[in-house]
């Protein structure tokens, strides 16, 4: 009798789905000297080295404070021994982009903080959040950000601007939530003496982002945020370049 003789094809390569986007949104400001800070002093200092007029390029030396403009808080900014900025594995920092709005009661309250309750509304109206979400507050402080109001001192020194409330930090750690960010200079608002947000997000291996631009140019979801954290080692934190496709 002939042997009957099986032909296996072969198995095509699986394919990885691509994605798609439609237009990119740089949620980065420009980062100038005077950029307004939390302790009131320029964080950035440029030193021309050399000019084309002489040297035939352009070269400055930059004095830099890590935690100015639009920048990261690693986790090693408020902990003794989580990640530093360049130990934050990059799968973590390219995440689905949610946004909760607070902009209205910040114009009426500089003071405003976001609270569990805006979270519970949002994910009313949105659905739950997507897996490895970064948060972003938006408060509408980011129009201030060439005034003296992004500061919003008082008399006595005292800041005035919005911030995520502790239980918001709270409620969101027992979430699979990558990261926060705020469109002001601070995870926590203003007023605050005892930066509960920052001591309760950051040693737990999140990282935060501070004085994020354009928040009102994305929908509350659907969004993708790519965070260009510095790769400095041991950095706990720094300027960043963070665009969100959608």
């Amino acid at each position: 009798a002939a042997g009957v003789s099986t032909i296996v094809a072969p198995t095509a390569p699986a394919r990885a789905q691509a994605m798609s986007f439609s237009k990119s949104v740089d949620l980065t400001h420009t980062l100038w000297p005077d950029f307004p800070t939390f302790f009131g002093e320029p964080g950035l200092e440029m030193e021309r080295m050399f000019s084309f007029e002489d040297d035939g390029f352009n070269q400055y030396r930059w004095h830099l404070v890590e935690h100015t403009g639009t920048h990261m808080d690693a986790p090693i900014h408020f902990s003794a021994d989580q990640n530093a900025a360049d130990e934050i594995p990059v799968d973590k920092l390219v995440v689905p982009l949610v946004i909760v709005d607070i902009a209205a009661r910040a114009a009426d309250d500089p003071d405003a903080q976001l609270t569990p309750d805006d979270i519970e509304a949002w994910i009313e109206s949105n659905g739950d959040l997507p897996d490895g979400c970064c948060v972003a507050m938006h408060s509408g402080w980011g129009e201030h950000v060439r005034s003296d109001k992004f500061r919003n001192a008082d008399e006595d020194g005292v800041m005035h601007f919005p911030g995520f409330h502790p239980d918001a930090s709270a409620m969101l750690l027992e979430r699979n939530v990558n990261g926060i960010a705020v469109d002001t200079m601070s995870l926590d608002h203003g007023p605050s003496q005892d930066f509960a947000t920052h001591y309760s997000w950051l040693p737990a291996g999140r990282w935060g982002l501070e004085a994020v631009a354009n928040l009102a140019d994305l929908p509350a979801v659907g969004a993708t945020m790519v965070v260009g954290g510095p790769k400095i080692e041991g950095a706990t934190g720094g300027p960043s370049r963070i665009i969100a496709l959608v």
